[in-house]
């Protein structure tokens, strides 16, 4: 199968034999897609190593006969994101997101689409730790893993002063003081599900509830979880 012209951003590249470079690709129309660069690392290559960054919107053909494609031409699609501090770690954070949530091969167009606008409001003025919130929930959306922000467990609406612990399986239920689940307040849920930026100390509380219930799915922890420096700001002004 030939693929051309296909809107990309690569979210990981690592060496690969003498001139090569194995690189996990996040598509449009293919989902996660694992590429091999041949000969990219070589002085004088066909396809210019200086392009293969992550955050460069790409326009990416390549050839694929089994698990693994041959990368044939990669074209700057768009200027790329200019990110620095926070929200460089925060795009690193949302690479391995994507990487450690999406199945090869396997389509997800709104997740493509939430990713890039992503990137972008990284590169601007928005917060950044609203951002990943907001890309956190899209992404799960599309998925197959979207949160019930609207009514609990039991299919009552949501009460903005209540506590709640939110079950990955089941959705909200009424927090109880030993619960193994981060609390968080009916007001930030619902907030929350209708794209409302809380306040910082519920924003806090969401940033808790994400990292619960990726941790869920993931079965285990994200490498950005340990780094020294948060790449997961909480409040609406942190970098």
């Amino acid at each position: 199968m030939r693929v051309e012209q296909q809107p990309g951003y690569i979210l990981h590249a690592r060496p690969y034999r003498e001139t090569s470079l194995l690189l996990d690709v996040f598509c449009r129309d293919h989902g996660r897609v694992g590429l091999v660069a041949r000969g990219v690392r070589r002085e004088r290559s066909r396809i210019p190593r200086g392009v293969l960054q992550p955050m460069q919107p790409l326009l990416l053909d390549w050839v694929s006969r089994g698990e693994l494609g041959t990368l044939v031409a990669a074209d700057v699609a768009s200027a790329p994101f200019a990110l620095a501090g926070d929200r460089l770690l925060a795009a690193m954070y949302l690479n391995e997101l994507v990487l450690r949530l999406c199945a090869r091969n396997d389509a997800h167009p709104l997740a493509f689409g939430a990713y890039a606008q992503c990137l972008d409001r990284l590169a601007g003025m928005d917060p950044p730790g609203w951002t990943l919130r907001r890309f956190e929930r899209e992404l799960l959306s599309d998925l197959g893993y979207a949160l019930v922000l609207d009514r609990d467990a039991s299919g009552h609406a949501l009460a903005p002063q209540q506590d709640y612990a939110y079950d990955p399986e089941a959705g909200a239920r009424v927090a109880a003081g030993d619960s193994r689940l981060p609390p968080v307040s009916g007001a930030a849920l619902l907030a929350f599900g209708t794209d409302v930026m809380p306040d910082s100390a519920q924003q806090l509380q969401l940033r808790r509830l994400m990292r619960s219930v990726i941790r869920h799915h993931l079965g285990g922890e994200l490498n950005a979880w340990t780094w020294g420096r948060s790449v997961l700001p909480a409040s609406p002004g942190s970098g």
